[in-house]
C-alpha cells in the first residue's frame, strides 16, 4: 500500500510545474551517476583483468622462497615430495640474481633468471616470444631469452645476434669490498630471443639455463633462490599452499600469485574504491534536488495528509509514504542509470567507442568489464541516498498538525 501511494503521487499531476521539473532532474541525476559509477567501474574491472593476465604470463600460481635472505636449501627428497604433492601440476626451480649485461661500450643492470627444463609448464613467458626461440642452452653452452627494452637497452636484435654477451654476476658468500672483481663472476651468453609481456618484465629479465645461473652465482649442490609452481586447478591454490606450508616450515615462504604482487593489486583496489567514493559524492550532491522535490511534495499534498490523518494513518504510515516516493524517484533514476551502463557497455565492447591514445598500449581501446557485485553496490548506494534524501521531508510531513478542516 505505501508503494502505491507513492506511485501515484510520483504519477499524478501537479498544481505547480516546479515540482514535475525538479523532480525530473532528480531522477536524471541519479540516472546519470548511476551510470558514470558503474561505467567507470567497469572500465577498472577491464584494465584490472588486463594487467592481470599480463602478470599471470610471468608469475606462477604459487612460489617458494625464503622467509629471510635470498636463498632456499632444498635436498632431492623435498623437491620430490614438492612435486608429488597433490594438485601441483608441475615445479620449477630458479636461481636468481641482479647482475650487469654488456655489448661492447653499451650496458645496463639486469635480472639474470635461470630456470630448469620444468618452467614452460609454470609459466607463459615462453609464448610470449616476438623474435628468435625459447633456448636456454646448458652451462657450458648458454644461451639467453631477453625482454625487448633490454634489446633496446644493449642495442641487439636477439635472433640476429651471433656474438655473446658479456653478463657479470655477483657470487654467493663474498663480501670482500676492497676488491669488488672478486664478488662478480664474469660469464657469457648467446642471445636467441626476445619477449614482451609487459614494460616492468620486458626491462628487467634475462632468462637463461639453472645450472649456469647456479654456477656463477656460486650456489651450492642444494641451493635455489625459490621454486615455481603450477596448479592443477585454481581453485586449490589456497589448500595446496597451506600443505607446503606445514611441509617446509616457517623458513620458508609460499606465497600466490596476488601476494607476489601485493602492491599491485592493493593500488588496483584503492584506485577502484577511490572512484567509487568521488562518485558516491557527486550522487549525494546531485540528491539534495531530490530533498527539494520531496519538500515541495509535501507541501502539495497537504491536504492529502489531513485525509489520511483522518482515516486512522499514523504518523510512521506518513512518513513512509514519503520514503517511499523518494525510493521510487531513486530507483527510476538507478534503473535508467544501469540501462544507460549496459547500453554504453555493448557499443564500447562491439563498436569501441572511445579509443586508446598512442601506440605504446597492448589494445587500442578502452577495455570494460562488468561484475554483478558492482550493479548490486551501485543500486544499493544510489537507493541509500534516496532514502537519506526523503528522510528529512518525510519527517517533515509526519510532523504536520493534525487539523479536520483547513
Amino acid at each position: 500500500m505505501i508503494f502505491t501511494f507513492a506511485w501515484r503521487y510520483f504519477k499524478a499531476k501537479k498544481s505547480t510545474n516546479a515540482i514535475n521539473i525538479i523532480s525530473s532532474v532528480s531522477v536524471l541525476a541519479i540516472l546519470i551517476g548511476t551510470a558514470a559509477l558503474i561505467i567507470i567501474l567497469s572500465a577498472f574491472n577491464g584494465f584490472e583483468s588486463l594487467v592481470k593476465s599480463l602478470y599471470s604470463s610471468f608469475y606462477s600460481d604459487l612460489r617458494i622462497s625464503a622467509q629471510k635472505g635470498k636463498v632456499i636449501s632444498l635436498t632431492e627428497e623435498q623437491i620430490k615430495k614438492i612435486r608429488s604433492m597433490p594438485g601441483v601440476k608441475a615445479a620449477s626451480l630458479v636461481a636468481e640474481d641482479r647482475a650487469l649485461l654488456q655489448n661492447h661500450e653499451l650496458q645496463t643492470v639486469v635480472v639474470v633468471k635461470g630456470v630448469d627444463d620444468e618452467y614452460p609448464k609454470v609459466s607463459n613467458l615462453p609464448t610470449k616470444l616476438v623474435r628468435g626461440r625459447y633456448e636456454l642452452g646448458t652451462a657450458e653452452q648458454p644461451r639467453a631469452v631477453m625482454g625487448v627494452g633490454i634489446e633496446n637497452a644493449i642495442g641487439v636484435l636477439a635472433d640476429r645476434m651471433l656474438m655473446p654477451l658479456t653478463v657479470y654476476m655477483p657470487r654467493k658468500g663474498i663480501t670482500d669490498m676492497q676488491n669488488p672483481l672478486e664478488a662478480l663472476s664474469e660469464g657469457m651468453l648467446v642471445p636467441a630471443g626476445s619477449f614482451a609481456v609487459q614494460m616492468e618484465f620486458d626491462n628487467k629479465y634475462v632468462m637463461t639455463n639453472l645450472d649456469f645461473a647456479r654456477q656463477y652465482l656460486s650456489y651450492g649442490p642444494d641451493e635455489y633462490s625459490s621454486v615455481e609452481l603450477a596448479a592443477d586447478q585454481q581453485e586449490r591454490i589456497p589448500e595446496i599452499k597451506l600443505a607446503l606450508q606445514q611441509m617446509l616450515g616457517t623458513a620458508f615462504k609460499v606465497e600466490d600469485r596476488f601476494e607476489q604482487n601485493r602492491t599491485l593489486y592493493t593500488t588496483i583496489n584503492l584506485e577502484k574504491w577511490a572512484i567509487y567514493s568521488i562518485f558516491t559524492l557527486i550522487l549525494l550532491v546531485a540528491s539534495f534536488n531530490m530533498v527539494g522535490a520531496l519538500s515541495m511534495l509535501v507541501l502539495e499534498k497537504k491536504k492529502d495528509i489531513q485525509v489520511l490523518r483522518a482515516m486512522g494513518a499514523s504518523k510512521s504510515l506518513i512518513m513512509k509514504i514519503f520514503i517511499a516516493e523518494g525510493l521510487v524517484l531513486a530507483g527510476i533514476g538507478a534503473l535508467g542509470g544501469v540501462l544507460l551502463a549496459l547500453l554504453l557497455y555493448y557499443l564500447q565492447v562491439n563498436y569501441k567507442l572511445v579509443p586508446l591514445k598512442g601506440d605504446s598500449f597492448l589494445i587500442d581501446y578502452y577495455p570494460v568489464k562488468l561484475v554483478w557485485r558492482d550493479f548490486v553496490l551501485v543500486v544499493t548506494t544510489a537507493l541509500a541516498i534516496g532514502f537519506l534524501a526523503s528522510w528529512f521531508p518525510a519527517f517533515k510531513a509526519s510532523r504536520q498538525p493534525f487539523e479536520l478542516r483547513n
